[in-house]
């Protein structure tokens, strides 16, 4: 038996509003060669979809245990609870938006098992937003000078100066225990845990390997978040120092570096632009003063570096104003490049919105003038006509609130399918430019251009136009084919235009807050668009397959393909005069091109058979070709999503799933949860469709599994629910979970 399956391990992840990282959390901890591991999710009374995710987990690995809180105890008081829930011969206190990296926990199992240690610290690396994985900046602390595998502090204080964190360390339960210490409440909860354990051990040990990465999120950190909250660093480090107290004269050796950690700490703290309010900074400043006189060892010595002694005079003397003056002269320096390098930026840019200097004088002019808050602007896959869910919003707008004048946005050859009524402005005009200029509201399923400038008042809503089976925002990072050299700065800087963010179900929600992590409102009301689908009558049926020209009778398949990233061009996926042949007189295809590319290039050497197929990719309703169909063929494009709703058959043709899955990533496995039959090859297509395998029972349940999961808040009022937000600013419940 191997050494490593002696030790047990418990890592405990307290969870509160993480819906997007909380899947990454776990599948990076839940190592498959570690059967000795218990992974304890405390849900802190989230109130998003963390709870539903949790208990997935825990159905599917045994691993998991999960306990539901019923009211918001806070970080410190969560781990607490999993402490003592936990059975493990050590503890992990793992923060639940962030991740272990590849192989981590087996080698913790091992260093673990090799050293048996008290307390086990491994090394960590932020992961920033735009991509950047940078590894801890003391890192050569692992190394220098070369530790032996178990120590005490005293043997190696530098270890003191290591991230005060819990989630970079692993440590022996019982000992932790016998110490009596508990995680407290407030801010900065764990250093009054992290430092006192590392005086007290008898044995430590190190692990020189990145096991932990910490998430530097845009948005939800307390680190960045401003408030008096804080101030309870102050209690925290008090907590050391009685801590200490109680140790006696044994812990004296360690009272300078431990002074000097805690005025570091602090000066971080007050000097960091996003923690403390400005009123609260001499504040602060004079708490810090207070710890310096209370904890300051006798005979310390002050530090070399000339400018940190300095403050720690400053500090001594509580000269705030004096430490302030020699803090704001680097920081003007700092915001005069910055406002240098904005002015020029909008001189080279002059705006390109109108495609040319006057016009962008006029609309520079025109956002002088004030905002029309009865004007609404709209919008739809990049100015290419009226559709999708802003089409469904404009709709039930005129309904419920007429007082809202809509206007589209469209290009010059999209003027004549608007439908009879559509107000609507050419983009680049200067209809245009004063529209934007002057808008309240712009509701679209994809961003505006870059130079579009969005006033203060104004209303950004963006619907999105699918539910993301593939990677969407930030995601796209780790697959650079699907990317295809996206700026993902510039994609954020858009997105952070918008106000509302359409969720259509509790998948996108968890994709929305991790590929765009801006600061929107959520809203979770189901696809507007979708609506048509769950009212859509028999009449309507009927009515719409006698406009598209199906025979009567025949059973019509939509055939609606998705865009292939890592194929230059399109290359066919099979056959479709063969395909439509092999059916017989039966069947009708609807053919609906993905707007990449045009319905010529998915036929092949053999042709499509006459009349068995009807092109229908200038089509202005997906919506209506789905209520005129009898099944859908698809491969990995959204619409499968949209069509669940129909309780219709839906085939997948996954052909080139590995290679799809691998260049373009996905949120979920299609193959584990299909919406209906999936065909691998050209043949079992065929026999799908002839054997009528895609209207048996399997097929049935698999596609009201997946309606389940993926349709729970279509429920025809979507529309409705986003124009009562929106427009009547009404507090709209979302659909339950």
């Amino acid at each position: 038996m191997s050494a490593d399956t002696e030790i047990s391990l418990s890592v405990i992840v307290p969870v509160h509003k993480v819906q997007g990282y909380v899947r990454q959390c776990l599948e990076s901890i839940l190592d498959p060669e570690c059967p000795n591991l218990e992974v304890i999710a405390v849900n802190d009374c989230s109130p998003d979809g963390c709870g539903q995710i949790l208990d997935e987990f825990a159905e599917r690995d045994p691993r998991v245990r999960v306990r539901h809180l019923e009211q918001n105890v806070g970080l410190g008081e969560a781990r607490n609870i999993g402490l003592d829930m936990a059975t493990g011969e050590y503890v992990w206190f793992f923060d639940s938006d962030d991740y272990a990296t590849e192989g981590a926990v087996r080698s913790i199992f091992h260093r673990l098992a090799e050293t048996r240690p008290d307390v086990l610290i491994f090394d960590y690396a932020r992961g920033y937003w735009h991509g950047k994985v940078q590894r801890s900046v003391i890192n050569d602390l692992f190394r220098e000078p070369p530790a032996p595998d178990v120590f005490t502090l005293d043997e190696r204080p530098s270890v003191l100066q290591l991230m005060m964190t819990a989630w970079n360390k692993a440590i022996r339960r019982e000992f932790l225990l016998d110490l009596n210490l508990r995680f407290s409440g407030g801010y900065y909860e764990d250093i009054n845990v992290t430092y006192p354990i590392l005086m007290a051990a008898d044995r430590l040990s190190l692990l020189d390997r990145v096991c932990y990465v910490y998430r530097q999120r845009r948005r939800g950190a307390i680190t960045k978040t401003a408030g008096a909250k804080h101030f309870d660093a102050f209690r925290q480090y008090e907590r050391i120092f009685a801590f200490m107290d109680a140790q006696g004269p044994k812990a004296d050796k360690f009272r300078p570096l431990m002074f000097d950690r805690t005025i570091w700490h602090l000066m971080v703290i007050l000097n960091s632009r996003d923690r403390l309010h400005p009123d609260d900074k001499r504040r602060f400043f004079a708490g810090l003063a207070d710890i310096y006189h209370q904890y300051r060892p006798a005979g310390h010595a002050m530090p070399e570096d000339k400018s940190l002694a300095t403050k720690y005079r400053l500090i001594e003397k509580n000269d705030y104003r004096t430490y302030r003056t020699l803090k704001s002269v680097g920081e003007t320096r700092a915001r005069a490049r910055t406002r240098a390098r904005k002015v020029k930026k909008r001189t080279r840019s002059a705006l390109s919105l109108g495609n040319g200097k006057a016009k962008g004088l006029y609309y520079r002019a025109q956002r002088r003038l004030p905002i029309d808050e009865n004007l609404a602007v709209y919008a739809a896959y990049w100015y290419r006509g009226y559709a999708c869910n802003p089409a469904a919003i404009y709709e039930r707008a005129r309904e419920l609130a007429p007082q809202i004048r809509g206007v589209w946005v469209v290009k010059p050859d999209a003027v004549k399918s608007l439908p009879p009524g559509v107000e609507h402005v050419v983009a680049g005009s200067p209809e245009y430019l004063r529209l934007i200029a002057r808008a309240k509201y712009f509701v679209n399923n994809v961003n505006y251009p870059d130079d579009l400038v969005k006033r203060p008042g104004q209303v950004h809503v963006m619907t999105q136009h699918g539910t993301p089976l593939k990677k969407m925002g930030l995601d796209q990072m780790d697959f650079p084919v699907g990317a295809n050299n996206m700026d993902f700065r510039a994609l954020i800087t858009r997105s952070d235009r918008w106000n509302f963010l359409l969720s259509s179900n509790p998948l996108s929600t968890e994709a929305w807050d991790r590929g765009f992590p801006c600061r929107y409102e959520m809203l979770e009301t189901g696809y507007p668009r979708n609506d048509r689908l769950v009212t859509a009558t028999a009449e309507d049926r009927l009515r719409l397959r006698a406009e598209l020209g199906v025979p009567e009778g025949k059973k019509a398949i939509l055939y609606a393909p998705t865009h292939r990233d890592y194929q230059r061009g399109y290359s066919p996926m099979f056959d479709i005069g063969r395909f439509m042949r092999e059916l017989g007189p039966d069947y009708v295809l609807l053919l609906r091109a993905h707007y990449f590319y045009k319905a010529e290039d998915y036929t092949t050497t053999g042709g499509r058979a006459s009349g068995e197929v009807i092109d229908v990719s200038g089509h202005p309703s997906v919506e209506d070709l789905a209520i005129a169909s009898d099944a859908l063929l698809t491969d990995y494009s959204s619409i499968m999503f949209d069509y669940a709703n129909l309780d219709r058959p839906i085939v997948i043709y996954a052909n080139d799933w590995d290679t799809y899955r691998r260049t373009r990533g996905v949120n979920f496995d299609l193959m584990a949860t299909p919406p209906g039959v999936v065909a691998r090859t050209e043949d079992e297509l065929v026999d799908t469709f002839r054997a009528g395998t895609a209207w048996d029972d399997p097929a049935a349940k698999a596609r009201a599994d997946f309606r389940a999961r993926f349709c729970p808040w279509d429920d025809g009022h979507a529309a409705e629910r986003a124009v009562r937000r929106i427009f009547l600013g009404e507090k709209v419940p979302n659909p339950p979970r």
